[in-house]
């Protein structure tokens, strides 16, 4: 069964930068795209940024030129790698993977989250 496991949260100050890593237990044979999301207290979950299997990238207009997706296909592992972090990027990170492949079948997994808290 695949899990995705979030590390790289913690807490930096405003304009500081952090390194997100999903890492996929078990194998993704392929998927549709990889993405980050995030929830703020009391505010619904956004997308941030995507990765399509054939490497297009998109981003939420708020994260645009501050925040970079990429992956290791070879390790099965996404990163976000956030700079310039203002403290509105405070919020709990998701990884997500969108329709997987995987010895299961194709379904869309969650990962459990990881907090990043910007201070001011």
């Amino acid at each position: 069964q695949v899990q995705l496991v979030e590390s790289g949260g913690g807490l930096v100050q405003a304009g500081g930068s952090l390194r997100l890593s999903c890492a996929a237990t078990g194998r993704i044979f392929s998927f549709y795209a990889m993405a980050w999301y995030r929830q703020a207290p009391g505010k619904e979950r956004e997308a941030v940024a995507r990765i399509l299997s054939g490497g297009i990238t998109n981003y939420a207009d708020s994260v645009k030129g501050r925040f970079t997706i990429s992956r290791d296909s070879g390790r099965n592992t996404v990163y976000l790698q956030m700079n310039s972090l203002r403290p509105e990027d405070t919020g709990v990170y998701y990884c997500y993977a969108d329709r997987a492949h995987t010895t299961s079948g194709v379904r869309n997994y969650w990962g459990q989250g990881t907090q990043v808290t910007v201070s001011s």
